[in-house]
């Protein structure tokens, strides 16, 4: 049996699924100031009459790392960056504090411009004087060459500054992606790592012994243990759960637009003959872009929660939530109390949810449903205008252009589903706006949670191989091992190389992989020059198990609208 929990939105959701089948689901109001204690109340509901010997994996998708960052509730972060020759660094998009350091290494790996040993401890006195506990440490090419990042790591932690390194969070080149994905890294591990620990301890409290995965970005897995190295990877899993969601509850091979409404949010995917669409820059955070693979997603800020008042002689969604809906005792109308009001909505005290419409309706001299409908298209016509704005970047993601080729009569996808608590309703709105087909499946309300549940867990094994040396390490491990010299090694070698290593992982974790489906996602390689002499070849190479959902569980006759 799995478990699948998605905690930190409105509601924290889960589902506790056999083979194809929903044993058990809930949804509880989520303690925004205790995530904790919304996961443990989630998983004691769905577990209360199970044997927890029998369960066999739980994969949790949180909102902890993107809540994090939106609202900048994390620890601020000195920039230390060493650029080298080229970008003038004002050019840079960051707003942090940003610390440049002379020292170069060249695309080759070779050192170019040493260390000011001097302006480190100036920029040390400096970043103490501003009172930066912590700093993310980035050379332009310290993934062919780390020596300064941990030459200067080393000296800023004797000083004692937390530190974290740009080649430990990705070993890919681009300079600006991985200076911003390792300034959230550091900004955001404390408080991950104390999550982690917590739900560690309440799991073992409970004597559930079985793997505990995070879902990440691209609805891959992470185990839990491993998430504290990388916890940003875990961004936006909440919205690739409700794609793996959908996937499993749609039947196989369509073309679809995600629509999960939240009670804040309302999260937006878009699947292609089957497979979710990645966004080929990769998650943008904080409006950086960063070297997080993820989904194409896009969250609008409004969902059934969202605060509706009146403007003029019309209403107006506010964007913003000011508490929960009027009809579960909130301050303000909400479309969920014009859902409840107009029947596609069945929780809450419909006649609180009229008393909220009738402070919009009086205004405007007409009865209750009126104004409800007047919200529900309000809000119909936002989301409508987002999948529309959103088509425009979906359109340049090399997978959509592939689709267009092979569909040539066919413009858009045909479908658009909608999973979430407010989706009745909303969902048909929209796809007659848009001219699709609605699609509400059979456990839409607890969508994010069975796609955390089915998603299959994924090892990934990167390799930094140094055929001049002879060695190999494998960073995910710490495994080393050695290789045949320069001139016999091959790239092909290398990734052969990679898919062992990672064969190997899945033997130790009894993780089932088929060997033919592992893909290479990265590889890289360049020459190591000594002198005028070319004395070996570095490659850089990552394989990962495929990213896809464990069963599905779409049955025939289900909710289509």
């Amino acid at each position: 049996m799995y478990i699948g929990i998605d905690v930190g939105g409105t509601f924290t959701d889960a589902v506790l699924i056999d083979k194809d089948r929903v044993i058990s689901k809930t949804k509880f109001p989520t303690v925004h100031d205790n995530l904790l204690l919304s996961l443990l109340e989630a998983l004691d509901r769905v577990t209360d009459q199970v044997d927890n010997s029998l369960i066999e994996r739980v994969v949790i998708s949180t909102t902890l790392i993107t809540n994090l960052i939106v609202q900048n509730k994390y620890e601020p972060v000195a920039l230390v960056l060493e650029p080298g020759p080229g970008l003038n660094p004002r050019d840079y998009p960051f707003k942090e504090d940003t610390f440049i350091i002379d020292g170069a290494i060249d695309y080759r790996g070779r050192q170019i411009i040493p260390l000011d040993k001097r302006q480190l401890d100036l920029t040390i006195s400096e970043i103490k004087k501003k009172g930066y506990r912590k700093a993310a440490i980035v050379g332009k090419f310290s993934g062919r060459n780390n020596a300064h990042e941990i030459e200067v790591g080393n000296i800023f932690n004797r000083a004692g500054i937390i530190t974290e390194l740009g080649h430990k969070v990705s070993g890919r080149l681009n300079f600006l992606r991985r200076a911003a994905t390792t300034m959230l890294t550091v900004a955001t591990r404390d408080e991950h790592v104390k999550f982690v620990d917590t739900v560690n301890k309440a799991f073992r409290d409970r004597q559930i012994t079985a793997p505990i995965f995070i879902l990440k970005a691209d609805g891959g897995t992470l185990s839990l243990e491993d998430s504290k190295k990388a916890p940003v990877e875990t961004v936006f899993s909440g919205p690739a759960a409700s794609t793996l969601g959908a996937m499993a509850l749609s039947p196989e091979g369509e073309d679809t637009v995600v629509m999960d409404i939240g009670g804040t949010t309302t999260d937006l995917a878009l699947i292609l003959s089957g497979k979710p669409v990645l966004a080929s820059k990769g998650a943008t955070v904080k409006g950086y872009y960063t070297s997080i693979t993820s989904y194409a997603v896009r969250s609008v800020p409004v969902g059934g929660d969202t605060a509706v008042a009146v403007k003029g002689n019309d209403i107006d969604l506010l964007y913003e939530r000011k508490g929960p809906a009027y009809c579960f005792g909130g301050p303000y109308p909400t479309p969920t109390d014009a859902l409840l009001v107009l029947g596609y909505y069945s929780h809450g005290n419909v006649e609180a949810a009229k008393e909220g419409l009738v402070k919009l309706a009086e205004p405007l001299g007409c009865d209750v449903k009126t104004v409800a409908q007047k919200i529900l298209d309000k809000f119909s016509q936002s989301i409508t205008g987002a999948i529309e704005d959103m088509f425009l970047s979906w359109e340049q993601e090399p997978a959509y252009r592939v689709w267009e080729l092979l569909h040539p009569t066919q413009i858009r996808p045909q479908n658009i589903i909608g999973v979430g608590g407010a989706a009745p309703g909303i969902t048909q709105a929209v796809a007659r706006l848009i001219n699709c087909t609605p699609v509400i499946p059979e456990h839409a309300e607890v969508a994010n949670a069975i796609g955390a549940a089915v998603a299959q867990p994924t090892l990934k094994a990167t390799l930094r191989i140094d055929t001049g040396e002879g060695l190999y390490t494998v960073e995910e491990n710490g495994n080393q091992g050695s290789v045949s010299k320069f001139s016999s090694f091959r790239e092909e070698d290398a990734v052969r190389l990679a898919k062992e290593q990672l064969l190997k992982m899945a033997d130790d974790l009894h993780v089932p992989v088929d060997t033919g489906s592992v893909e290479v996602t990265h590889s890289e390689v360049f020459n190591v020059i000594r002198g005028f002499t070319t004395t070996g070849r570095i490659y850089h190479v990552t394989v990962q198990t495929p990213r896809k959902i464990l069963t599905r569980l779409y049955k025939q006759g289900g909710q289509d609208a």
